[in-house]
């Protein structure tokens, strides 16, 4: 089968890629176009309109998500090349990357498993036509779609499984490899039994991830953090969520806390938090979402009244993540009634004694339940009532109050690319159990992998891995760079958040029905991919998200 595997020289594969791109690109901007056309004829976004066109604005969003997509495996490809690591199995990711997202923005681009847009959903079929007569287009397209490209592929993987994400410097790769040992010897053997237990993450491994930094990442040096970048904590949350998704995750909530604090918090606040937070000894949690309020924070309820030097909580959250553990929430309420838009609401850092499982909230004024959960365990979910819970004054965040929607809105960008780098690794561990399953389960004399259909399924597993990587990584240097990202941070969650549930979904599929046995491990890991698509924003607030900056020229 490996004789099969005749890719186009290194060559011509690089420059079609590139001629592919700028002809995607061009066929983004006639979408981009024709949706102003729809919801913003007189230049800005009419937010009814938007809502009547949601089907087309998401759709482009989705576009110009493959267009970004595609121009990072091609920089991907290329500095494979540089490196002198573009060998067949690169070649084939590259070209099966291009053949797939290139026929799907031609016929029918997937917004879920049953939405679709098509070409002449926008009055693209002429811009269709003209993508697919590019000379480049086509032999990609020809080249990416035979069937012993992808058999070829899973040959090589199932020879070495690794594909090099080349990271921008060594540092980067020397933190995978530490946090890789790290998740293979502690976290992946133990996964699956705190998953069917139901029990939260062993505080001595929270201990040795807070020892190793992990709390810590982004947060300055002066404040006891490591003060390392974005592509950092991606790289970090990748490898760790590879592991149990819970675990990638413990390091979101310090990462929210610390970068509301370090961008909005006042001199005292950095001093008094920050130390804490990056050396793990604070456990935080972020408790924004209310019970009939889920992406609209504008305009939740939950109030806090001025007495004297405190402010008394009063209201309702819910999904609250290692709510009980937690010795800090980052508490967003509304301060003004008079505001029942985001104008009237602020940011607290709450304390509050950690809890157990005799006395979940051992504080005057809160009081709450667990949340019941399918996946995404490890940490807990919970309800939470206030009733006159205290915050003194001081910890209002800035010290300002109406401050805390505008607050919270600029700690997002961050937090869904690492949502997006938790997907990652949970793409990955779904591929590496798929994988596994296929060489080793015999079914009519030969593994499974030998099987079109299988080898199919797992080469489009490892493809997406790299866009969706790659895709991240460019989001979390925009980020680095200083620049507004939400456009970038929300295509590489909507795509992630994607790859994650389908490799999850095509894994359990190659282990057939042993895959749906509680003991068995992709049974988790399918569970654990289907929440990447809701928190943080759904699939649909990305997409909205995306479509709005790329019509207020943010692209």
């Amino acid at each position: 089968m490996t004789a099969q595997l005749n890719p186009q020289s290194r060559d011509t594969a690089l420059s079609d890629g590139a001629a592919a791109v700028a002809a995607v690109q061009d066929y983004a901007a006639a979408a981009l176009d024709a949706l102003r056309a729809r919801v913003a004829p007189d230049g800005k976004p009419d937010p009814a309109l938007m809502e009547r066109e949601q089907r087309a604005s998401h759709g482009v969003a989705w576009i110009f998500s493959y267009a970004t997509a595609l121009a990072q495996l091609q920089d991907w490809a290329e500095h494979a090349d540089e490196a002198g690591v573009f060998g067949v199995a690169e070649q084939a990711i590259h070209a099966i990357g291009f053949a797939e997202y290139l026929a799907q923005l031609q016929g029918g681009l997937p917004l879920s498993q049953n939405e679709f847009l098509r070409p002449s959903d926008l009055g693209l079929g002429e811009a269709a036509l003209t993508l697919s007569n590019v000379p480049a287009v086509a032999r990609l397209s020809a080249e990416g779609s035979k069937p012993s490209m992808r058999a070829g592929l899973v040959e090589r993987l199932v020879e070495n499984p690794f594909i090099d994400p080349l990271y921008p410097d060594e540092m980067l790769g020397m933190m995978a490899d530490q946090f890789t040992r790290l998740s293979d010897e502690k976290i992946a053997p133990f996964a699956h039994q705190w998953h069917l237990d139901d029990i939260l993450i062993p505080m001595p491994l929270i201990e040795e991830l807070a020892e190793m930094g992990v709390f810590g990442i982004t947060v300055s040096e002066d404040y006891g953090g490591l003060g390392l970048d974005k592509q950092a904590m991606c790289v970090v949350t990748e490898c760790l969520s590879r592991g149990y998704l819970g675990v990638g995750s413990l390091g979101t909530r310090a990462e929210i806390a610390g970068e509301l604090i370090e961008t909005g918090g006042t001199p005292d606040q950095k001093q008094r938090f920050l130390p804490g937070l990056a050396s793990g000894e604070i456990l935080s949690t972020a408790v924004f979402t209310e019970p009939d309020i889920g992406s609209d924070l504008a305009h939740l309820k939950t109030r806090a009244v001025r007495d004297g030097d405190v402010y008394r909580v009063y209201g309702q959250k819910t999904w609250i993540t290692q709510g009980v553990r937690a010795d800090l929430m980052t508490l967003l309420v509304r301060t003004d009634p008079d505001k029942p838009d985001h104008r009237g609401c602020s940011m607290f850092l709450a304390e509050k004694p950690r809890g157990s499982e005799a006395d979940l909230f051992p504080v005057e004024g809160l009081t709450g339940g667990e949340i019941r959960t399918l996946g995404y365990r490890g940490m807990k979910e919970y309800d939470l009532s206030f009733d006159g819970f205290e915050i003194p004054a001081k910890n209002l965040l800035g010290g300002v109050e109406g401050q805390g929607f505008q607050q919270l809105m600029a700690t997002f960008e961050g937090a869904r690319v690492q949502t997006a780098a938790r997907a990652v690794g949970v793409a990955r561990n779904a591929f590496d159990l798929g994988l596994s399953y296929a060489i080793d389960r015999k079914q009519f004399g030969k593994p499974l992998a030998a099987f079109p259909r299988i080898s199919d399924k797992l080469a489009m597993m490892a493809v997406e891995i790299v866009l969706a990587r790659q895709l991240t990584m460019y989001a979390a240097r925009m980020k680095d760079a200083g620049r507004r990202s939400d456009v970038e941070a929300g295509m590489a969650k909507l795509l992630a958040a994607r790859v994650a549930w389908t490799n999850a979904d095509n894994a359990l599929q190659i282990h057939g029905g042993i895959g749906y046995a509680l003991e068995t491990p992709i049974s988790r890991v399918l569970l654990d991919a289907r929440i990447l698509n809701i928190f943080e924003g759904t699939g649909e607030i990305q997409a909205h998200i995306i479509a709005r900056g790329l019509l207020s020229g943010r692209n």
